[in-house]
């Protein structure tokens, strides 16, 4: 069914794109000049992402790579008038000269090795198609004139109409993301839906401001409204590094512990990223699945202060006195550091009944204590192997481990165990 999904986008993409060029090499270009414009300003979207596919699919980037072009696709989507002479480009042009500019401008990163993955094309060119197919034919039939005359209403028709695109969008991104990792929908959709609220905010509006401009003043208005959606793009890219680099100085300082002899070699990012993975399950947000990853990168942290290494870093054998005094400790530690306040509450509460517990400390407490029992990969220190030791946590459910949590690793452990890491800064 997942697969199904994946192939059934990919599918109605690749017959559109397929039925858009046929129909515009066969009858040619209507305004050609306007349809150039439109196309350099994509290409020029798409050359503009510089290397944010090799960044990850996290939050902004991953969902929204080029949105100098998705803003200019768009305003060409809704372009009705130039100059205030009608134009008559229809859908299927839309979609043709959208695909061939976005092609054009993805070359060079596929040159470089940083192609963008099919599924982004797919989302383009069916987002795109709907915008096209909600205003081409009522505009250019003159309903849309008849319903809501050319003033303020047709801002707002197009400003709604954009809503249900981003929409459109947020619901494909879901699917195609839930189709591959197997996360819940829900959760996915919710981020998508926020992811739109940043980034996508600003490509909705400089969409429509470019169609209305280019509608009074002709192509001109393209550059003019382009270069504030390029420096917001050029912020974006800034800010991202700067999360990039503040993710690495944690993960160094969580090795601290493994250089120093404290626990296994790769203890911590095995917790990190299965603690992600039952996050995912539980449907936690990006945000929350943020906080989850430092705190379990940072978990282990407070075993610095000891001066007798605990045995292999098993901190969840140890006496509840005492792993609550590393957990405090980790806790002061995680706050000195300048991680946000959330993770260091995390870090500090981890050896709390799990009642008590936020719900990051509970997973986190439970994947680590699972890590333990078990041992590095391809060992086990547990007599009775993964299986004896999730019966162990569950065994500990009535105050150590929340049982939902525990079931939730059992599952994400039966699908082939640890989801990689995607990280998403707060904020």
């Amino acid at each position: 069914m997942r697969v199904g999904a994946v192939w059934a986008v990919r599918g109605a993409a690749a017959v559109l794109t397929a039925v858009a060029l046929g129909h515009t090499l066969w009858n040619g270009l209507h305004e050609p000049g306007t349809a150039l414009a439109f196309g350099v300003l994509i290409t020029v979207g798409e050359l503009a992402r510089r290397d944010q596919w090799a960044a990850g699919q996290g939050e902004g980037a991953g969902r929204l790579p080029a949105p100098l072009a998705s803003a200019g696709a768009l305003a060409y989507a809704l372009l009705g008038q130039n100059a205030g002479r009608p134009t008559h480009h229809g859908v299927l042009q839309i979609v043709a000269v959208v695909v061939a500019a976005a092609l054009a401008g993805i070359v060079p990163h596929v040159a470089r090795g940083r192609g963008p993955a099919l599924d982004h094309l797919s989302r383009r060119v069916l987002t795109v198609a709907f915008a096209a197919v909600c205003f081409q034919p009522l505009y250019n039939s003159g309903r849309l004139g008849e319903w809501g005359g050319h003033g303020p209403y047709l801002v707002l028709f197009l400003l709604c109409l954009l809503g249900l695109t981003a929409l459109c969008d947020a619901v494909l991104a879901a699917a195609l993301a839930g189709a591959r990792t197997g996360w819940p929908y829900g959760p996915l959709l919710r981020d998508e839906l926020r992811a739109q609220l940043g980034i996508g905010a600003a490509i909705c509006a400089t969409g429509v401001v470019m169609a209305l401009g280019v509608a009074v003043a002709g192509l001109w208005a393209i550059p003019v409204f382009s270069v504030p959606l390029l420096l917001t793009q050029l912020s974006f890219h800034r800010i991202a590094a700067i999360r990039t680099t503040y993710r690495q100085t944690i993960t160094s300082l969580a090795r601290a512990t493994e250089i120093a002899g404290y626990t296994r070699p790769g203890h911590s990012r095995r917790v990190a990223a299965l603690s992600c993975a039952v996050g995912r399950e539980l449907g936690l947000s990006e945000r929350e699945l943020t906080v989850l990853e430092y705190a379990a990168l940072m978990h282990d942290i407070g075993q610095l202060s000891l001066v007798d290494p605990v045995p292999a870093g098993a901190t969840a054998e140890l006496p509840a006195a005492e792993a609550r005094r590393i957990a405090e400790l980790g806790g002061e530690v995680a706050r000195q550091t300048g991680v946000p306040a959330e993770v260091a509450v995390v870090v500090e509460r981890q050896a709390d009944p799990y009642r008590e517990q936020p719900i990051a400390a509970r997973i986190v407490r439970a994947v680590n204590a699972y890590e333990d029992l078990t041992g590095a990969p391809g060992g086990s220190r547990h007599p009775g192997g993964s299986l004896a030791a999730l019966e162990h946590l569950r065994l500990g459910t009535g105050r150590d481990y929340q049982p939902e949590v525990v079931e939730c690793l059992a599952r994400v452990l039966a699908r082939g165990g640890r989801d990689r890491v995607v990280p998403v800064p707060p904020g």
